[in-house]
């Protein structure tokens, strides 16, 4: 469940794309070949850099509050 924080939102958005890549990454570990690799690579690192740029982007954001 999403909080109502906003950088605990941002923070709990980038675990779950950090979760989602590491859910691909190791299911294509169950499968041979040439496109199990594409997909660890291409797939898998592109949710784990991308969770990676959302939580480091999420504690350098200022906090924004409502008037």
């Amino acid at each position: 469940m999403l909080s109502a924080n906003t950088m605990e939102r941002r923070l709990q958005m980038a675990g779950a794309i950090l979760i989602a890549g590491l859910l691909v990454e190791g299911l294509s570990l169950l499968s041979h070949g040439a496109v199990a690799f594409l997909v660890f690579v291409g797939l898998g690192g592109l949710f784990l850099v991308l969770g990676i740029a959302t939580y480091l982007l999420a504690l350098v954001k200022p906090k924004t509050s409502k008037p």
